[in-house]
């Protein structure tokens, strides 16, 4: 069995999700929520394989409130179902660790399936989000070779430049690209042996000579 937590603001659609779920021969629903805030809270409950999560709700929306099951419950997988189909709710929700997006279009069969594949470690998105996606990744890595400095610096190395030249402390960076602080310190250091920086003052000044050190450099993708 599939245990399921639906989190939504409006009650119509929580109780026709809960409704549809519990049709499901291999689905049960084990919580509802109203909001984010609740959904992290009912986790401290019930026991969960799936968060059925909205993005647009009120006290916690669904981005913060995947982004604290994500770091309390790695076990349990989110499942964005929004009526949200925009780069910047798509980008909010998987920076934020869910493991699925699909919009409210979704059919029954297609939720079914999407539950199945998120609780085996797959990602899964409907139609319309994964053309996003892949223009997203279109436009970033055509951005990446325009502006990547030809010092030998890797992708990430160059991200890492951009953000220290955005005001990131080593701990932010790390929360930004949710990867370990020795990671992080590692980056740095290869960075700066490439450019020849001895501190962060000269790689801010390398991030403005090569063009990194503008808000869309910063800015995290949708990967």
């Amino acid at each position: 069995m599939i245990r399921v937590i639906v989190a939504d603001d409006q009650q119509v659609m929580r109780e026709g999700l809960v409704a549809l779920l519990n049709l499901l021969p291999d689905v049960e629903v084990v919580g509802a929520a109203g909001n984010g805030r609740q959904a992290v809270e009912l986790l401290d409950e019930v026991t969960a394989d799936v968060v059925l999560m909205d993005l647009r709700m009120p006290i916690l929306d669904g981005a913060a409130a995947t982004r604290l099951i994500v770091e309390r419950y790695p076990q349990v997988a989110v499942l964005v179902l929004t009526t949200y189909d925009d780069d910047e709710s798509i980008a909010s929700a998987l920076n934020a660790g869910a493991r699925g997006y699909l919009t409210k279009d979704a059919g029954r069969a297609e939720i079914t399936a999407a539950l199945r594949a998120v609780t085996t470690g797959q990602s899964t998105f409907d139609a319309a989000v994964s053309q996003r996606l892949v223009a997203a990744f279109a436009g970033d890595v055509g951005a990446a070779a325009i502006r990547r400095p030809t010092d030998g610096l890797t992708p990430r190395e160059t991200e890492v430049l951009a953000l220290i030249a955005s005001g990131l402390s080593n701990a932010e960076i790390a929360k930004t690209l949710y990867i370990g602080a020795t990671t992080v310190k590692t980056h740095i250091n290869n960075a700066f042996a490439k450019i020849g920086a001895r501190n962060r003052a000269d790689a801010v000044r390398y991030a403005y000579r090569h063009g990194l050190a503008t808000g869309e450099a910063g800015r995290p993708g949708l990967g």
